[in-house]
């Protein structure tokens, strides 16, 4: 295949060139999900530079330096000098280097840590002494999140201080997902986001030529298919006892609040703090409030990943049936709820939109939640999406309605009576719908409507007859350096 062009990648192509130029030595961390492309980010961003690329594996220390000696040696036109230790091969790389700007990138240096805890301390030993003089560029790279906290990032390892420079790589946004579909509509796209989420991995393994339930059948329900397996696999490579996390996981797909994700998942109320922070810190689970607040006693907990929360509604309750095949069955019997599930992944198309919009008009996005009482019950109100400006206070309050032919001043009268109780003093206050269509309109100022074709544009969404484009890998960013986060956009072959 052909490469003509790696586009919309500036910023983390940017970082890692800075730091080749850099004439100082370099430890790069970066990290993140599996199938998200970090591979295909220090292979592009290398191919034309002096680099050796080593792809660690379980086996243990001595087998993968056995291995990243022979290529070493392959690299340097040398006979392999066969070494069992890091220290002694990072000696044997620094004299050969001599003196040159040379990268070398360990992928998946999560394996090493996780069979050979010993293994940070010896990378902070050849990082002060072995290569204290050398112009290298080392990269460590890993996708178990874990690990990497353990093995680099965390303030307990080794190695945390070393680091000059860390890269964080994060599924892609719907503007984005929008490319691997150029033959589908608008509104099946969000379909095939909602099952995939932002993971190039998964949206490659979808056949565009079928609809999104012919793939949900035979990607994802069907066993011996890849995505049938993807979630045990990555909670294998992420926890010791995946059992207890998967009922969690399982709970939290149907409820937000924690005292119900315990009750229903069998777990005691008092040790699920306890799971929430492992699942939060590999970042498979997300800690909500109402955009108002800061800390609240209303927090509550989601599945962050589309294809999880998707995994985990559709098939993880009926793992016994589809080893039976059932899955058109099963599929059928939940038809309403996928309905449900691709309306839940709507309002995050439409706050990714408002974002894209409106910009730094507000400072603060994300959802609201209240409970009020009336005639002695308590009943608990939600608006889908809350922007603020905290300086100038000004606020919006917007509905996502994943329908056709919506009646918006219905919509915009129930609104306003939902954002009368929001307690957050304002100057000045908007109003925006989003729907497939709406059947009678409002034009009334300060009230925004935003249909299908109206995201079209703020996507920059193309219908093309024919693919113009081979994906290869394509993430958005984020780069976490000095304190500081900023970030990236994604990539593709053009």
């Amino acid at each position: 295949m052909e490469i003509l062009n790696f586009i919309n990648r500036e910023e983390e192509l940017k970082f890692l060139d800075e730091k080749y130029r850099d004439k100082t030595r370099q430890l790069v961390v970066l990290y993140g999900r599996r199938r998200v492309g970090k591979s295909e980010l220090i292979m592009h961003s290398s191919k034309e530079k002096p680099h050796i690329y080593l792809l660690s594996d379980k086996r243990g220390t001595e087998s993968n330096v056995l291995r990243f000696s022979s290529k070493c040696a392959e690299y340097f036109g040398d006979p392999s000098p066969n070494f069992k230790e890091f220290d002694d091969l990072f000696r044997y790389i620094a004299k050969r280097a001599e003196g040159k700007r040379l990268i070398i990138a360990i992928d998946e240096f999560s394996y090493l840590v996780e069979k050979d805890p010993a293994v940070p301390s010896v990378f902070q030993l050849c990082w002060d002494e072995i290569l204290k003089n050398t112009k290298i560029m080392l990269i460590l790279c890993g996708s178990s999140i874990s690990m990497m906290l353990k093995g680099a990032l965390s303030y307990e390892s080794p190695l945390y201080g070393r680091r000059t420079g860390q890269w964080k790589v994060s599924p892609l946004k719907f503007r984005h997902v929008i490319k691997f579909f150029p033959k589908k509509s608008l509104e099946e796209i969000i379909g095939f986001y909602s099952l995939a989420g932002g993971i190039p991995e998964y949206l490659i393994k979808m056949d565009p030529a079928l609809d999104l339930r012919q793939n949900i059948l035979t990607k994802v329900l069907s066993k011996g298919e890849f995505l049938f397996q993807e979630v045990d696999f990555l909670l294998q490579e992420e926890l010791r006892d995946p059992s207890t996390y998967k009922s969690i996981l399982a709970a939290m797909a149907a409820s937000a609040k924690v005292t119900d994700i315990a009750n229903k998942a069998g777990v005691p109320a008092s040790d699920m703090p306890k799971y929430l922070n492992v699942l939060q810190k590999i970042e498979l689970v997300e800690k909500r409030l109402p955009v108002t607040e800061f800390r609240s006693k209303k927090s509550s907990y989601r599945i962050k990943d589309n294809f999880f929360r998707f995994w985990f509604r559709f098939a993880f309750p009926y793992l016994s049936e589809l080893e039976e095949g059932r899955g058109e069955e099963i599929l059928k019997k939940q038809e309403a709820k996928l309905t449900r599930h691709i309306s839940d992944v709507f309002e995050n198309v439409c706050l990714e939109a408002l974002m894209l919009k409106e910009g730094p008009n507000y400072n603060k996005y994300g959802k609201w939640w209240g409970s009020y009482r009336e005639e002695g019950e308590r009943k608990v109100q939600e608006i889908d999406i809350v922007a603020l400006n905290e300086k100038t206070e000004d606020a919006l309050f917007a509905e996502c309605k994943f329908e056709k032919g919506v009646n918006a001043p219905d919509v915009l009268d129930s609104l306003r009576k939902k954002a009368g109780l929001v307690e957050w003093k304002r100057k000045s206050e908007r109003f925006v719908l989003f729907a497939k269509s709406f059947s009678k309109r409002s034009e009334e100022k300060g009230v925004t409507l935003i249909d299908l074709k109206d995201l079209e544009k703020i996507f920059g969404y193309r219908h093309a007859d024919e693919p113009s484009f081979t994906i290869v890998s394509a993430e958005p960013t984020q780069r976490i350096e000095n304190g500081q986060t900023r970030l990236g956009e994604f990539g593709f072959f053009d």
